[in-house]
């Protein structure tokens, strides 16, 4: 015969399940499953804080989509298509081989960040600015002119990201063109970026623009993104007093009736001026008071001075009253 030596640990859990109160709770505790924890989904973008970006960033789209397209004269389109948190070396590896990089300056935090465009948009653009018809070109590097060119563009985007996210307080500030070999020395290749994607969309060509935040800025933002909409979602003490003074002068339609009773079709069909009309109720049948369309209480029809009124028969409750039937 073997004999097993039970572990303090496992003595400890028999014990505690003797102790439930109730049969399920102590089962609850046996089916219960110990899951890894899984440190690369920590800071992971919550719901509530995906949605303050998505807010933000689809502010930050329609503005840049009127105002690109009203200074370049065309059909420009903005879309953001993604925000997530990935390491930076994935980050890099999406950029495109022949790109347009740029580090941007965050404000107050001193701190920079990655803007990457992709080169397809730049034939049309340039081309659009220089008095053309804004057509498609051959993928190929910039010349110094056309360099600058695109560099006015990218000061135009921080400009409107400034203004977009202006609740969390950041500034973007355009420092200059970065290269490919030089992009790697911005952000930490192993730190967690906030990564945002927007499509945008020429009548002759399509790309991507994609921004990534250092962690501290992300850290940031996501913190004052929350606070800020915690605090949205919640009415001042002010304005609930002001919402509720509006809506106790909300006028709803009133009725003082007797019970709903159902009469033969011949009936009806015989009235006529005159006619007394029997409605099969008690004469001491206590009236309804209706507002909208909800019975609220048992009242009876009495006058008060030259107008007719209503005295409640009982408390209203805010429950149904019970209508006479047949």
């Amino acid at each position: 015969m073997i004999e097993k030596t039970l572990k303090q640990n496992e003595i400890d859990a028999l014990f505690q399940a003797a102790r439930s109160s109730t049969p399920d709770a102590a089962q609850a505790e046996v089916r219960a499953k110990v899951v890894p924890y899984s440190y690369s989904s920590a800071g992971q973008i919550s719901t509530e804080q995906l949605r303050a970006i998505s807010m933000l960033n689809d502010l930050f789209a329609r503005n840049l989509t009127h105002n690109l397209a009203a200074w370049l004269r065309t059909r420009f389109q903005v879309n953001l298509v993604s925000a997530e948190q990935i390491q930076f070396n994935e980050f890099l590896l999406r950029i495109p081989e022949i790109s347009y990089v740029a580090s941007v300056r965050l404000e107050p935090l001193g701190a920079l960040s990655v803007l990457q465009l992709d080169l397809g948009l730049a034939p049309p653009i340039i081309d659009l600015l220089l008095g053309g018809e804004g057509k498609d070109g051959p993928l190929r590097e910039l010349t110094d002119i056309e360099e600058s060119i695109l560099g006015s563009v990218v000061e135009i985007v921080c400009r409107e990201l400034t203004a977009a996210w202006q609740p969390v307080g950041l500034s973007f500030n355009f420092e200059r063109r970065q290269m490919q070999t030089q992009v790697a020395r911005i952000i930490s290749v192993n730190e967690k970026t906030l990564c945002l994607s927007f499509e945008i969309r020429m009548p002759h060509s399509s790309g991507l623009l994609n921004l990534a935040f250092p962690a501290v800025v992300a850290n940031t933002i996501l913190r004052r993104l929350t606070s800020d909409w915690g605090r949205r979602r919640r009415h001042a003490g002010d304005t609930e007093e002001r919402m509720g003074a509006a809506a106790r002068r909300i006028r709803f339609g009133c009725s003082l009736q007797l019970p709903t009773v159902r009469l033969a079709a011949s009936t009806i069909e015989n009235l006529e001026p005159g006619s007394v009309l029997r409605l099969d109720l008690a004469a001491n049948a206590p009236l309804v008071w209706k507002v909208g369309v909800q019975t609220l209480s048992e009242a009876q029809a009495i006058r008060q001075g030259a107008h007719r009124a209503a005295r409640i028969e009982r408390a209203v409750t805010g429950q149904p009253v019970p209508e006479a039937g047949p």
